[in-house]
């Protein structure tokens, strides 16, 4: 939204009473600020809203920002590319699409529309869904908060309530990626037999959180096991994107792309290096190409890379047995 609409937007708020106006653009008008590095008057924008509701600041999710222990969030400095992803031509056509939305805003705005600003991605572990999320963030030039459960969840349910409302409070005047990793932990079927009426009523209270968020917070959220996720959770996230286990023509890339890196041949071709590595995700291709580079810079200057290759396939031949 443009400095000019929030101000009419302010005014309308003030005017009509209408709280709930007043705090989308107090909060648009805080994110605005603190993504123009001008942090202090983005303090006080969110303080005194907090002020106005009768809540005080929370500081349990302010001290994550700073990287205090027991904080709600921790934050991730994003440097991956979209580009040096492996992803499906349809997967990196929509996250460019959502890009793209988030930083032309005003002129869909201009339309009475708003930038989609919530990614559900599932497949195995391993296969790129946390650095999806990184990568977005990299292209939206803004920060990446994830979320940690371990201080989300409480011992008792209203706690978790509480502390999911502090991070949402707090996530709302910034503008940010925020990510749910292994999502399935909160937001489980609600007519699982085994869970409770109050386990029920945190994933209802989550998903009305995530709705309400405004749209320059992009929500990804990642899950390794979607027929755990509550089918109310699918619907809510307008991108719904898998990542699944990597293809021989991709690990084929992956390694024409490693031998280009290093610079040097790897004396198998990367059809054949493809066909050999038992690798059931792009983390045990990432994982088995570091073997290779450690090697290989500790034999220099005599480092013999297909000696090298051959150790590596024998050992993670020998790893695969023994996961079967």
């Amino acid at each position: 939204m443009s400095r000019a609409d929030l101000i009419v937007s302010l005014v309308k708020a003030g005017s009509q009473g209408d709280q709930q106006l007043l705090r989308t653009t107090v909060e648009a008008m805080a994110a605005e600020e603190r993504a123009k590095h001008h942090h202090q008057l983005a303090d006080k924008l969110e303080e005194n809203l907090q002020a106005a509701n009768g809540r005080p600041r929370a500081p349990e999710v302010v001290r994550s920002f700073d990287g205090g222990h027991g904080g709600l969030l921790y934050e991730v400095e994003p440097r991956r590319a979209l580009e040096a992803l492996f992803l499906e031509s349809s997967t990196l056509e929509a996250c460019r699409e959502l890009v793209e939305e988030q930083h032309r805003k005003d002129i869909l705005r201009s339309y009475g529309l708003e930038p989609r600003n919530r990614v559900l991605l599932s497949g195995p572990p391993g296969n790129g869904k946390t650095s999806l999320a990184e990568a977005i963030a990299a292209q939206l030039l803004v920060p990446l908060f994830v979320v940690r459960y371990e201080a989300v969840i409480g011992s008792f349910l209203g706690e978790t309530s509480g502390r999911l409302k502090r991070l949402f409070d707090f996530v709302r005047t910034h503008q940010c990626v925020l990510f749910f990793d292994e999502f399935d932990t909160l937001g489980k079927e609600r007519g699982d037999v085994h869970e409770t009426g109050e386990i029920k009523r945190v994933v209802s209270s989550l998903l009305l959180q995530i709705d309400a968020l405004p749209s320059h917070v992009v929500v990804v959220t990642a899950t390794n096991h979607a027929e755990l996720l509550d089918r109310a959770v699918w619907r809510r996230f307008q991108l719904r994107l898998s990542l699944p286990a990597p293809t021989l023509a991709q690990k084929e890339e992956w390694f024409t792309r490693f031998q280009a890196r290093l610079d040097a041949p790897l004396g198998f071709s990367p059809k054949t290096l493809a066909a050999k590595i038992q690798a059931s995700s792009f983390s045990d291709l990432e994982q088995f190409c570091e073997d290779i580079q450690r090697r290989y810079v500790l034999a220099l200057p005599d480092s013999n890379l297909k000696r090298i290759v051959t150790a590596r396939l024998k050992q993670w031949q020998a790893r695969f047995t023994i996961n079967q």
